[in-house]
């Protein structure tokens, strides 16, 4: 008998938005799941915000980062979300 092996790929998206659409644009990524990383960055491609994530990151564990991603919103104005996803078998 043979053994399939399965690879992990992944994947990165970028999406560009406002201040006003960030909050919306990060709650749609973590409801569609398999996401493994998000990063907020600033129009000069500086690194504003990683937030690494983990499959069994719900509820109460969300909210505190959205909270920070909400401040963040209040002060700029067009950020790239870059997601990094999980493919998997």
């Amino acid at each position: 008998m043979e053994e399939k092996k399965c690879e992990e790929k992944t994947r990165t998206e970028e999406f560009r938005v406002n201040g006003g659409e960030i909050l919306n644009k990060i709650k749609e990524i973590l409801h569609e799941g398999n996401v493994r990383r998000i990063i907020l960055k600033d129009e000069h491609g500086k690194t504003f915000l990683e937030i690494p994530l983990t499959v069994g990151v719900v509820g109460a564990l969300v909210a505190p980062i959205l909270a920070a991603v909400g401040a963040i919103a209040a002060l700029a104005s067009n950020l790239t979300i870059v997601v990094e996803k999980i493919d998997g078998c």
